[in-house]
């Protein structure tokens, strides 16, 4: 595996500042056919956030318009793009599995960490990001968590409460949203089933272990509504299809703070997991493409898309900024993934697992989808 966090081909700070911006400059010379970066990202509150964190200091600073694309994640469309030498993205918003996988296949362009801007006290980026945040092709943009929320609405005297919860159609009836993946579905269905989060991926590596959570999740599947666009979460509650969804944290908190949305989040067995900034390998812009991804990955626009997203930065030096969500002014420490309150009811991801698993798991969610 590539991952930087396994190891570092090249000692950390062989280059300067100096060379660094002698680099970027040459970079920024070598041709982007026009001006205009395509920006590939998740949409939504999420894509809201990322304008004033980078889109659009990006665009004042260098004068190149920044062209915005949502997807649902994967890398069918970048290994298409790559594959026949028609690239039409340049920077992509992804999660850390998928962005270990593109490298590994030869999608992504390595990203070497003297690219990356010093912290404001001039702490090394290295030295800066939090660990596992950053491989070979990603520098971590966010860390984020997969909750469930529901409608108050919904349960107005007795109220879920655990992830067990989720699964209970009996306590708790209603339609559920959940993800069209099996990330983050099976290790809530084994948390739901009673296995301590320690235990939850040495169980999906067996079989025994896998059958375990699917057939939790026949417990509910009649009730399942399937979604691939996180908007769709708040659809699925407000319109009442669904009494409880799965959703990333950051949408839920704008769901309920700025569009007033009666929801509330339900931190126990959230799964915590990491986005990273890359860049699709042979882009005509690749200049325009590492400067965007400075700019990205710098304390303040780290602390900027935190903020404005209420996800956790993944730099050090932007959590003392990190304080309220620049709209409502609601004190953003109490639905952040990493607040340690939320983060002890959870499950750290485990991307690794999921390099090593994803095409497997995908048959076998598949295989349990057609049954």
């Amino acid at each position: 595996m590539n991952a930087r966090s396994r190891a570092h081909r090249s000692p950390p700070h062989s280059l300067g500042c100096g060379a660094a911006l002698v680099l970027l400059g040459a970079l920024a010379c070598g041709g982007a056919d026009e001006d205009r970066l395509t920006v590939v990202s998740w949409g939504g509150a999420y894509t809201e956030a990322s304008g004033p964190a980078y889109y659009e200091p990006f665009e004042q600073q260098t004068g190149v318009t920044v062209r915005r694309v949502q997807y649902s994640g994967g890398l069918e469309e970048i290994r298409e793009q790559v594959t026949s030498g028609d690239i039409e993205w340049d920077v992509v918003d992804m999660e850390i599995f998928d962005t270990v996988r593109g490298c590994e296949e030869g999608l992504l362009e390595p990203i070497p960490f003297v690219m990356m801007a010093p912290a404001p006290d001039g702490t090394w980026a290295e030295e800066d990001f939090f660990p596992d945040t950053t491989t070979e092709c990603g520098i971590g943009a966010t860390i984020y968590s997969t909750i469930y929320a529901y409608d108050n609405r919904q349960f107005p005297d007795e109220r879920p409460a655990t992830i067990a919860d989720f699964f209970d159609l009996e306590r708790f009836p209603g339609g559920r949203g959940m993800r069209r993946s099996p990330q983050v579905n099976l290790e809530f269905a084994l948390m739901a089933d009673g296995v301590p989060a320690e235990e939850v991926y040495p169980a999906l590596r067996t079989a025994a272990g896998r059958e375990r959570a699917l057939r939790k999740l026949d417990t509910i599947r009649d009730e399942i509504h399937w979604w691939t666009d996180p908007g769709d979460t708040v659809r699925l509650l407000a319109e009442g299809d669904a009494a409880m969804s799965t959703a990333f944290s950051g949408r839920m908190f704008h769901a309920r703070f700025v569009e007033e949305h009666p929801f509330t989040v339900v931190w126990d067995g959230q799964v915590v997991d990491l986005g990273q900034l890359a860049i699709v390998r042979g882009t005509p812009r690749l200049g325009d493409a590492f400067r965007f991804i400075r700019l990205a990955s710098s304390t303040e626009a780290n602390a900027t898309l935190a903020r404005h997203g209420a996800y956790s930065p993944s730099r050090r030096s932007a959590l003392p900024f990190v304080i309220r969500h620049p709209g409502t002014g609601v004190e953003l420490a109490p639905h952040l993934p990493t607040t340690p309150a939320n983060l002890e009811r959870g499950l750290r991801s485990d991307w690794r697992f999921w390099v090593e698993h994803l095409d497997e798991m995908n048959e076998l969610f598949e295989t349990w989808l057609d049954r």
